[in-house]
């Protein structure tokens, strides 16, 4: 089904635009028309779906279940329940705020916060169609090791201390805190679904567009207009400070996990390594500026140059990591 993205590509590019198939432009065009038609087509599709599903859960439930449940066992579903919404790195503050304020132990929390935005549904699917399953299984169970580990050393060194002072004393106050007469999501209809599952997608889609286009405008450029064997000679040579800078050169940028994946195919297109191209993309994912902008409104310098540090530290051993296994796989 999705090599019909493909053929009308081909066909818009080479065929109506008469553009040359071996030209940077044409295959420029190409990489981009394909992809954006291809992932908007499933960002409808699967926001649609899995918001249908969620007007099922009881999110009020689920709080109370992590808070009360065993750590370890709450690190787990903390970075599943990250992995399985649909949220970027912005989007996903709004629940961190709830879970804090409902007493859910930070630590828990920051691995829903920090797996959320690596993860989401239509990424998965972007990388089964672009890198096949192996590589998709990696980029998943990185992402919630990183979330679970994240969040399991964020507790050790007792991090809510670290909370704004509203934050602080709405975590401090949860107990006391009662969840009567809330409506459970037992209780709507299948109209109502449709009609909250019809806002997500449409407040989702409004919110990720641009995103959509800039993360693939990206990719385009990479994939036609960077001279072959460029990226592969700069940073693809297994340096040991490749990770480290492919990782800093994507902290000023931002995207969600949908935006980067054809960044991610270009990268791996131009033959930079494994551990490299996933190491620049988690950092553009989750440790963006306009993130931390964010959750400085919630989080004192303290937590967040923390927060900030652990990420880049955790993606650049990733990164080092996934190369040496590629480079013993060869």
């Amino acid at each position: 089904m999705l090599s019909w993205f493909t053929d009308f590509a081909s066909w818009l590019t080479y065929s109506l635009l008469a553009l040359d198939p071996d030209s940077r432009l044409g295959q420029s065009l190409h990489f981009f028309i394909e992809d954006t038609s291809k992932i908007f087509f499933l960002l409808v599709v699967m926001i649609y779906c899995v918001s249908f599903i969620r007007a099922s859960l009881n999110v009020e439930r689920v709080r109370r279940y992590l808070a009360s449940t065993n750590r370890g066992v709450g690190y787990l579903l903390g970075s599943v329940f990250g992995a399985i919404t649909p949220f970027c790195s912005c989007s996903s503050i709004p629940i961190f705020l709830g879970f804090t304020s409902a007493g859910i132990p930070v630590g828990i929390t920051m691995a829903f916060l920090l797996t959320s935005p690596l993860i989401n549904e239509v990424a998965v699917l972007l990388l089964l169609s672009l890198v096949g399953w192996e590589i998709t299984a990696i980029y998943v169970l990185v992402g919630m090791l990183v979330g679970v580990l994240g969040g399991m050393f964020l507790d050790a060194i007792h991090a809510e201390r670290w909370l704004q002072p509203f934050a602080l004393k709405a975590y401090l106050n949860a107990s006391a805190q009662t969840d009567a007469g809330a409506v459970t999501a037992s209780q709507l209809s299948f109209r109502q679904r449709h009609v909250f599952a019809r806002s997500e997608l449409t407040d989702i889609v409004s919110r990720v567009w641009k995103w959509v286009f800039i993360g693939v405008g990206l990719g385009a450029a990479l994939h036609g207009f960077i001279p072959a064997g460029w990226l592969q000679n700069t940073l693809g040579q297994g340096q040991w400070w490749s990770v480290p800078a492919a990782v800093l050169v994507g902290v000023p940028l931002y995207s969600n996990a949908t935006g980067v994946i054809p960044v991610m195919e270009s990268l791996f297109l131009k033959g930079l390594p494994l551990g490299t191209t996933m190491a620049f993309c988690m950092s553009t994912v989750a440790a963006s500026f306009p993130e931390f902008i964010l959750l400085k409104q919630v989080m004192q310098w303290k937590l967040l140059v923390t927060v900030f540090a652990l990420l880049l530290v955790a993606f650049t051993l990733v990164g080092w990591v996934l190369n040496a296994v590629a480079l013993l796989l060869v």
